[in-house]
C-alpha cells in the first residue's frame, strides 16, 4: 500500500458535532486505489491466507451452533499484529490524525479489528456502547474509526447511532442471547439515526455512544475495518491491568469484562 501521506484536517464544527452527538462522518478517508488494496488484504484474512488463530471469532454465534458452521458475524481482532506494516498505512495514520483532533494530542492507537457481515447473513449486532467491553477508565475519552470498505447501507449493516448518548454515562448492559460474547443495552430506537457510507468513508464515534448494525440481507459484502484510539495514559493503565482487547486470547480480558456482567 502507498505510504504517501494524505493530511486530513477536520473543522471546528466537526469537532463540535462530535462533542454534541458522539459521532461524525468523514468522507473519502481512503481513495479508490487504497480501498482495493485494503479489500485484498481483508480477504486474505477471511480466507485464512493470513493466519489469525484465536483472534478470530463469530461475534454473532447462536447458542448451540456448531463451531464448524459459517460465521454469522466474523470478528478478527488485532489484524495489525499479523500484519505490522498496517500501522504505517493510510487507514491507521489518518484515523490517528483525526482522533487526535477529536480527543487531544495525547491520543494514541489502542487496538484494531475487522468485522465482516457476509452476504445474506442477516445477523444484527445488538445495541451497545463500546466502553461496556472495556474496564472503566478515569479518563473516558476514546474514539473508534469505523471504515467502510464496501458501500454501507441499511440493508447490509450500516451504523446506527443514538445522538448524544455518550453524554449520559454507561448504560446497563447484559450478555446478548447469542454464544458469541456480544453485549447489549436498551435504547429507544425512535431516537436512532442511520449513517450510510460510500466505500472509503468512515464514522468516528465516542466509546460511550450507543450504536448497532443490522444484518446483511443483500448479496454484497459488508467489510468494516475498525481502529480505536484513547489517551496514552489510559492505554498504559489498561495494559497494567492485564487488559489488551483480546490480544493473544487474553483470559484476563474476559475475566475483567465477565466480572462486570455476572
Amino acid at each position: 500500500m502507498s505510504l504517501k501521506a494524505k493530511r486530513i484536517s477536520i473543522t471546528k464544527s466537526q469537532c463540535d458535532e462530535f462533542n454534541n452527538n458522539g459521532f461524525i462522518i468523514i468522507n473519502n478517508l481512503l481513495n479508490s486505489t487504497e480501498i482495493e488494496e485494503y479489500r485484498s488484504l481483508y480477504d486474505r484474512f477471511l480466507n485464512g491466507e493470513i493466519e489469525c488463530k484465536e483472534m478470530r471469532s463469530d461475534l454473532g454465534k447462536k447458542d448451540g451452533q456448531d463451531i464448524t458452521e459459517i460465521e454469522n458475524v466474523t470478528q478478527i481482532m488485532w489484524p495489525s499484529v499479523s500484519v505490522p506494516e498496517l500501522f504505517k498505512k493510510p487507514l491507521h495514520q489518518r484515523s490517528l490524525e483525526i482522533s487526535r483532533q477529536l480527543l487531544g494530542e495525547d491520543a494514541i492507537f489502542d487496538f484494531d479489528m475487522l468485522i465482516y457481515k457476509a452476504p445474506n447473513g442477516n445477523t444484527s449486532t445488538p445495541w451497545h456502547q463500546d466502553a461496556a467491553y472495556w474496564p472503566h477508565m478515569p479518563d473516558e475519552r476514546a474514539v473508534s474509526a469505523w471504515v467502510a470498505l464496501d458501500q454501507s447501507t441499511q440493508d447490509n449493516g450500516c451504523m446506527y447511532f443514538i445522538p448524544g448518548s455518550h453524554r449520559n454515562g454507561y448504560r446497563q448492559h447484559q450478555f446478548a442471547e447469542t454464544d458469541g460474547g456480544s453485549l447489549e443495552c436498551y435504547v429507544s430506537e425512535n431516537e436512532a439515526v442511520f449513517v450510510e457510507l460510500e466505500p472509503g468513508s468512515a464514522t468516528f464515534h465516542h466509546g460511550l455512544t450507543a450504536h448497532h448494525t443490522p444484518g446483511n440481507i443483500t448479496s454484497s459484502h459488508r467489510r468494516a475495518f475498525i481502529t480505536n484510539f484513547r489517551p496514552a495514559a489510559m492505554v498504559k493503565l489498561e495494559r497494567e491491568m492485564g487488559f489488551a482487547h483480546g490480544l493473544s486470547g487474553s483470559v484476563e480480558d474476559r475475566k475483567i469484562r465477565n466480572d462486570r456482567f455476572k
